[in-house]
């Protein structure tokens, strides 16, 4: 989710900074803290290891924060981290120097099927490549009732569309699926994208924020059953082998989907919100500011 949040705070402060931004600081971030769904440890471990003042602390020693940022406390991240001490007693956070993985666990795609681009969590995957038909839903709920009475096949490729910034509208987790499949153990034998979000509690190939979404006319919503879906997170690709003249040709008979909500904040936050990849932000953003409030 840092994903959709970060970009929607750099665009609060006027700053271009999107998606494939934030993909790019995990690839050069190590995977140090080992910590469920993908590692052996949870929340209450890291706590009683030294908690995130433990992980800041060597991120900051091996060049990874800038120690000179401000915080709440109103002294810098240095200053913060300045008596925290490393705990040499425990291995839920490894040091930075000695990763789990040399990279973080998120990798950003893009491809025929999301040319704005899409988001995966690797972290504890051992297979980064994925290939089948698709079986497409309208809604979470008509995927997560397929998925209860067990119509998909093993190597599918599931796609839940219609629950973007705009579709949904809101763009919620598809959290209910993804666990019922995990439920049953087919995690890492189906794959799952979704112009909607997941939660950071994702197993297996749970590729989200696909864009442009299906509302808007986005290849995620001219897909058909059948059509081969190709992820390949190693090389950053999502891609269909629909050809882009048949795309064309699918996209003179689209029709956005009627969602349900004809007036309202809903009906007006759909109409206001932005792409995926942009943070799913409702205003032009800090840099088209007039007064800068912050300097009063």
């Amino acid at each position: 989710n840092a994903a959709l949040h970060l970009p929607a705070i750099a665009h609060e402060c006027g700053i271009k900074f999107d998606l494939f931004d934030v993909a790019e600081i995990f690839k050069r971030t190590p995977y140090i803290a080992d910590l469920k769904p993908g590692g052996r440890y949870v929340a209450k471990d890291l706590f009683e290891a030294g908690g995130i003042p433990l992980l800041m602390k060597t991120l900051l020693d091996h060049g990874f924060l800038h120690g000179d940022c401000l915080t709440v406390t109103g002294r810098t991240i240095a200053e913060n981290m300045a008596k925290v001490k490393w705990n040499p007693d425990q291995d839920v956070v490894r040091p930075a120097d000695n990763p789990i993985t040399r990279t973080g666990g998120v990798v950003g795609l893009k491809g025929n099927l999301a040319p704005e681009g899409a988001i995966v969590k690797v972290a504890g995957m051992k297979n980064l490549k994925f290939s089948g038909p698709a079986r497409c839903f309208n809604t979470e709920e008509a995927c997560f009732e397929a998925v209860k009475e067990r119509q998909y096949r093993e190597g599918e490729v599931l796609v839940i569309r219609y629950e973007g910034p705009r579709g949904g509208p809101g763009m919620r987790e598809m959290l209910a699926t993804t666990a019922a499949l995990y439920g049953q153990g087919m995690g890492d034998k189906v794959a799952l994208i979704t112009d909607g979000r997941f939660s950071g509690a994702t197993r297996g190939f749970c590729i989200g924020h696909v864009g442009p979404e299906a509302q808007l006319g986005g290849p995620i919503g001219l897909l058909k059953d059948g059509d081969i879906i190709t992820i390949d997170a190693e090389a950053g690709r999502l891609d269909t082998n629909v050809t882009v003249e048949e795309l064309s040709r699918r996209k003179k008979d689209w029709k956005p989907r009627e969602h349900g909500y004809g007036t309202g904040a809903l009906w007006k936050y759909a109409q206001q919100v932005g792409p995926a990849v942009a943070g799913a932000v409702t205003h032009p953003g800090g840099s088209h500011e007039s007064v800068c409030y912050a300097d009063i």
